[in-house]
């Protein structure tokens, strides 16, 4: 181990007054929130406006995404950001409209489709080691290297066009603006409005949304008309553009179908985008555990799909990626009745929060907590702690559906770029995690690249 702990942003120290905590908030969720919840079961937060609780007890997890997950839904306050990119999209609904959305994509992530796009996911991953090859020799800010990698990936596997293709190439630029411009949670988190009141937004979100939806638009058109002339291909669209609700047999709209595909652009865009970056920058810091993933992926045979689910060294770092930097570091949730939480009364309307970045580097729960360790998921203190708290892609109905297609993407990618290229630090100071739409650098994650 080279005795570098990888970089956290400072926790808040004490009570700070609701405008500053706003401020705080605004500026990074992650930074704004007390140092003590490291080490905290639950805590509650009371202002004039709202109350809420953060639970990192694992049997409440277990209790609100498994046990009775219709009791806690979404919180509508999460949708005030999201709702001009994503719509009615499977990630903001509840009840009887999430259940059908469910229905209907759930069936295109099953193991067997993923097997079926497979290749066009290798595809992606041999263009991504190309590129990074070619910027050998130089330092690099790699978070812009590897959002192309993952929007190229997103657009092989669900359209069958690679990113040169030029709507996808507009659709990721667009995106990225939006990343840029949007936070996760905006300022309807903390303040419930009212509905007739207008929802601000920093400059250019709306814009960049409807362009956003624009192009995924135009893709979708495109893709049903193929679909109607019996010439579209088998890739996830497909799948999910001509599968009926088993109890209802409808189809997906077009409006609800943009609301899905800029929900997978982001789930399977951002979020594979960001843990990729942390995983190359934890590897420049760890680079005994960078020249095993090397070793595992320079003897892989990658045009068999077992390929991938064989490279086990690969696997832990990205999980372990994954528990240090978990790309949607928090869930909101909301009580429907009036619930006793260790002993401490909710009332109903409260939000509660689950902090996968909390959790997963809580103090009474793991080992070394802040330390890069992918040799702890074959120990007992990893085993458990993945049982119990690890939800990186959430847990219980409400699962992430493309989890499955996540870890495989990741492995992928991450084994063919290393075994192209060596990372290497810089001497730039490490890089700043704060949240964005996903946990992201502040100043982006330069490394020198070194062709092998």
């Amino acid at each position: 181990m080279t005795g570098r702990i990888p970089p956290k942003p400072a926790g808040r120290r004490g009570n700070v007054p609701l405008w500053r905590y706003a401020r705080l908030f605004r500026r990074d969720i992650l930074s704004a929130q007390p140092d003590r919840l490291y080490g905290a079961w639950m805590a509650v937060f009371r202002t004039p406006f709202f109350r809420s609780a953060m639970v990192n007890d694992p049997e409440l997890i277990n209790l609100l995404l498994k046990e009775r997950p219709a009791d806690f839904p979404k919180s509508g306050r999460v949708s005030e950001g999201l709702r001009p990119l994503l719509g009615n999209s499977v990630f903001l609904t509840n009840g009887d409209d999430w259940a059908r959305q469910r229905r209907i994509i759930d069936p295109a992530f099953e193991g067997g489709r993923l097997r079926d796009s497979y290749p066009a996911m290798r595809a992606a991953a041999e263009a991504a080691a190309l590129r990074f090859e070619a910027a050998a020799g130089r330092e690099t800010e790699v978070e812009a290297m590897t959002s192309h990698a993952a929007a190229d990936v997103i657009f092989r596997t669900l359209f069958s066009v690679p990113i040169e293709d030029q709507t996808a190439a507009e659709t990721f630029a667009a995106f990225r603006r939006y990343q840029r411009a949007q936070p996760v949670l905006n300022a309807g988190a903390l303040v419930p409005l009212p509905r007739w009141m207008p929802r601000l937004f920093r400059p250019g979100t709306r814009a960049a949304a409807r362009r956003i939806r624009g192009l995924i638009g135009a893709i979708t058109d495109r893709r049903q008309a193929e679909i109607a002339a019996g010439t579209a291909p088998a890739d996830l669209a497909t799948a999910i553009m001509t599968t009926n609700d088993p109890e209802t047999g409808a189809r997906f709209e077009a409006q609800e179908m943009i609301d899905q595909v800029a929900i997978f652009f982001l789930a399977g865009h951002e979020t594979s985008a960001s843990a990729l970056a942390w995983a190359l920058y934890l590897l420049a810091l760890y680079p005994e555990w960078q020249e095993q993933v090397a070793s595992e992926a320079l003897a892989a045979d990658f045009s068999d799909f077992t390929a991938v689910t064989g490279l086990r060294v690969t696997r832990d770092v990205f999980r372990e990626t994954l528990r240090l930097y978990p790309p949607v570091p928090m869930m909101v949730r909301e009580t429907t009745q009036t619930e006793i939480f260790r002993k401490r009364r909710l009332a109903p309307c409260t939000q509660v929060v689950i902090s996968p970045w909390h959790l997963h580097r809580h103090s009474r729960l793991w080992k070394n907590p802040d330390a890069f360790d992918p040799g702890r998921w074959q120990t007992g203190n990893g085993r458990d702690c993945a049982r119990r708290a690890y939800i990186p892609f959430s847990a219980g109905p409400r699962v992430c559906p493309g989890a499955g297609f996540a870890m495989i993407e990741g492995a992928c990618l991450l084994a063919h770029i290393l075994a192209a290229v060596r990372v290497e630090l810089t001497d730039r100071p490490p890089p700043v995690p704060v949240a964005h739409l996903t946990v992201r650098a502040q100043s982006g994650i330069w490394l020198r690249l070194v062709r092998r």
